[in-house]
């Protein structure tokens, strides 16, 4: 997950406390070998109701770029997740490791299970065996009287006196941040496809401190809203929520780009996006920050975006304009050889490229013709989704027997149809090659391969008994008898009763 500096140019007291933990650990730790392991931990089998129970994901000398969601327990309630890192030199050997801790909170007093669970991080499968929580009554809480850190204090107030002083208060800086839906296009043709983009922007000078909050487990409603009824939704699938640098109203802002899919309509409806949210972590500040102490505050905010339309128009009047593909397109082919020779076969593929709905693309209509056997093709696709755009191929590839003679161009028999909508214009795909045929016609071969004789070769073959051309009145005759002899027998029975 990523996370969101405070600031890139003032440095926090949790920011310092790191980098003075990092000099401890240079000058006073004893060398240890590197190791590369991820794993996930999880908390005491026994706590406490007024405890927290934990699930922690650590992974060693290696950046934590993704994870899955922390699983759910029976009993207990989400509380937030944290995060650590942690960096050694030692000898001259960097050894690192970084962590995300979800806490659980119970509700009530009990024995409860955990089951064994898979979370995938940073693309693996990990695996965890699950375990028994006994949750006990609440503890009461005594000051400690060792010479230890509080979890949150500052372990220096007691040797400057400044300990009770007056508590701590926490800020809620002005954050400037914005979620925002965008599309590349306002009005679309049906079948033209326009790029929808979820992402969450801040300024890269706001120093109110933010992450995110559970996002796979947001993300699933808010794609339930943003997914078009009426439209053929090509993924980006984006898994890793990446910092991008961005200027908007010449200003620069870090954009975290969450969803991104290309979307084609398929009729005439209007698109309609409606407003979604996303909560997001928060962070109040402390008012007097020490050096050592808790300097921040979770807290919650959720984001909204505008609702959104794109408009949908109708393809201009064509015979084939509920048939064509909409798009940016060209072609690309070969043969096999283009000297033939009557009944021997040849192969020849037709490849469209370009931008657009791949997928819905269909193979060329070739008229047929005593000239060539043309056979159904294999088709193979490649669809490439990046840089806010969706390309790719589409091949075909025939097999063809020539059964007459002389030159022929493919474009007779190879052509497809689309529509431009940059152009605004009808376009045809032809084939450019001609080819030559040499060899005897094979039109005859297949006549005389289907030829049953003529008239007075079969006749000997044929029953010369004589046949009434009336049988058919005679049975329809009959049937209709019977229909009526049932019906009186019916209404007889009726009216005895």
């Amino acid at each position: 997950m990523s996370l969101f500096k405070s600031s890139e140019v003032i440095m926090s007291g949790s920011q310092l406390r790191f980098i003075f933990i990092q000099l401890i650990s240079f000058i006073f730790l004893g060398s240890i070998s590197p190791a590369q392991n991820i794993n996930i931990q999880l908390g005491s089998a026994e706590i406490a109701l007024n405890q927290a129970f934990t699930i922690t994901v650590t992974v060693q000398n290696q950046r934590l770029q993704s994870y899955d969601n922390f699983p759910d327990i029976p009993g207990f309630t989400r509380r937030g997740t944290s995060s650590s890192s942690s960096t050694n030199f030692i000898n001259g050997q960097m050894t690192s490791s970084q962590s995300i801790i979800q806490s659980y909170e119970a509700q009530s007093q009990g024995t409860f299970s955990l089951k064994p669970f898979i979370m995938i991080i940073n693309g693996e499968r990990i695996r965890s065996t699950g375990k028994t929580i006994k949750v006990g009554p609440p503890i009461q809480r005594r000051a400690r009287r060792v010479p230890f850190p509080d979890q949150f204090g500052d372990p220096f107030e007691d040797f400057f006196g400044r300990r009770n002083r007056e508590p701590k208060v926490f800020m809620d800086l002005k954050d400037e941040a914005f979620l925002a839906l965008t599309t590349d296009k306002k009005e679309v043709y049906v079948g033209e496809g326009f790029t929808t983009t979820l992402a969450f922007y801040i300024p890269q000078n706001n120093q109110a401190p933010m992450d995110f909050y559970d996002l796979g487990k947001q993300l699933t409603g808010i794609l339930k809203n943003l997914k078009p009824a009426n439209c053929w939704e090509e993924n980006f699938n984006i898994e890793n929520i990446n910092r991008e640098s961005v200027t908007i109203n010449n200003r620069r802002y870090s954009k975290y780009k969450i969803y991104q899919a290309t979307n084609y309509p398929l009729n005439l409806d209007s698109i309609h996006f409606p407003s979604v949210g996303l909560k997001m972590i928060k962070y109040k500040v402390a008012k007097n920050p020490s050096f050592f102490g808790r300097n921040r505050k979770q807290d919650f905010k959720t984001f909204y975006t505008r609702p959104r339309t794109v408009k949908v128009d109708a393809l201009p009047p064509h015979p084939l304009k509920d048939q064509v593909a909409v798009g940016e397109y060209w072609l690309e082919e070969d043969i096999s050889h283009n000297q033939l020779r009557t009944g021997e076969s040849f192969n020849y593929n037709f490849t469209i490229k370009g931008e657009g709905n791949i997928s819905a693309i269909e193979k060329p209509l070739i008229p047929e013709d005593d000239n060539f056997d043309f056979y159904s093709p294999n088709i193979k696709q490649n669809i490439k989704r990046g840089n806010n755009r969706v390309r790719g191929t589409k091949k075909f590839s025939y097999f063809g027997i020539p059964n007459e003679p002389g030159d022929f161009k493919l474009k007779d028999y190879f052509s497809w149809i689309y529509f431009n909508p940059y152009e605004e214009k009808y376009d045809t795909l032809k084939s450019s090659i001609a080819v030559s045929v040499t060899g005897e016609s094979k039109r005859n071969e297949y006549i005389l391969a289907n030829d049953i004789g003529t008239f007075y070769d079969i006749i000997d073959l044929e029953d010369n008994l004589l046949v009434s051309q009336d049988r058919d009145g005679l049975i329809k005759l009959v049937a209709n008898i019977f229909i009526l002899l049932m019906l009186v027998l019916t209404a007889f029975f009726i009216f005895k009763k």
